[in-house]
């Protein structure tokens, strides 16, 4: 069993730019596994106070609202992570501009928002890590994306590895991979979920109740993905010793393979990709339309 650390690993001071469920999911992982002091985390949002009161007393972080402090706390930050929705991403960071320090390090978990786009709202060529976590992260079993502005020196990329560890995997791409990562890893819970209502459907109309049928489904894919992680096997080498000649679950594959399944599951992760894209240069047109 991996012991946690009896230091916090980050030791500099990290403010969350929005106080979503996503940043509390990260400040939730960082915490519970001692990789930073409640006390070195502040988080803002814009107008909530009840919701920095729930955070606050939920983790003992600190929480302002109030733009005097906020512009202050963000002046004096030495990690910003950026966690608000994409609409309100144009006027935070043109309100950040002439706050930020040169060393002053940006981490985007901005869907659609590349590094490009940041840096040009900014207007300095700031150390940017773009990242895409999945929603898997609440419950730290999240696999998240990074991409590094050639800015970023190896203690931010450690510190960026730092952060997300807490919530699950990581996987340092180049910045072009993301909407194929997303494709992957930031859509990828809802196409098992899909399949999963699927499952359990079929376990209905065949008599099952629907919570014997949900239980075995969850049941079947949360032990079909520890197969793959615990055996280190393919998923290709375990479909096929489970798959005896002639038998019922070569017959259920043989149906997925008249749908022709394995080609529609990556036509929508192109999809997914190519669907990423076009959002990605939707937001960057809306951001820019007004300079």
């Amino acid at each position: 069993m991996c012991q946690q650390p009896s230091v916090p690993l980050i030791k500099e001071h990290i403010v969350f730019y929005g106080a979503g469920s996503m940043a509390e999911a990260i400040v939730r992982g960082m915490i519970a596994r001692n990789v930073i002091a409640s006390d070195s985390i502040t988080m803002l949002n814009r107008s909530s106070s009840e919701r920095l009161a729930e955070l606050r007393s939920r983790y003992g972080v600190q929480g302002s609202n109030d733009l005097q402090q906020k512009a202050e706390i963000l002046k004096n930050a030495q990690v910003i992570v950026l966690a608000m929705k994409p609409k309100d991403a144009a006027e935070a960071l043109r309100g950040l501009a002439p706050l930020l320090q040169p060393d002053q390090l940006i981490v985007s978990v901005i869907a659609g928002l590349t590094i490009r786009t940041i840096q040009g709202l900014l207007g300095t060529p700031q150390p940017v890590i773009r990242t895409m976590p999945n929603t898997s992260s609440t419950i730290g079993l999240g696999a998240t994306g990074i991409a590094f502005s050639k800015e970023v020196g190896e203690a931010g990329r450690r510190l960026a590895l730092n952060i997300f560890e807490s919530v699950g995997i990581t996987s340092v791409i180049e910045e072009e991979r993301m909407e194929t990562l997303t494709g992957i890893s930031g859509s990828g819970p809802a196409y098992i979920y899909y399949m999963m209502e699927a499952m359990t459907a079929a376990g209905i109309r065949g008599g099952l109740t629907p919570e014997q049928s949900l239980e075995l489904t969850v049941q079947s894919v949360l032990g079909a993905a520890r197969m793959v992680q615990q055996t280190g096997e393919d998923p290709a080498s375990l479909r096929k010793k489970v798959t005896s000649p002639n038998g019922s679950t070569q017959a259920a594959i043989e149906t997925l393979d008249k749908g022709d399944f394995f080609e529609t599951v990556i036509a929508a992760v192109n999809r997914c990709a190519e669907r990423s894209r076009e959002m990605g240069a939707a937001v960057e047109k809306e951001l820019f339309k007004n300079q």
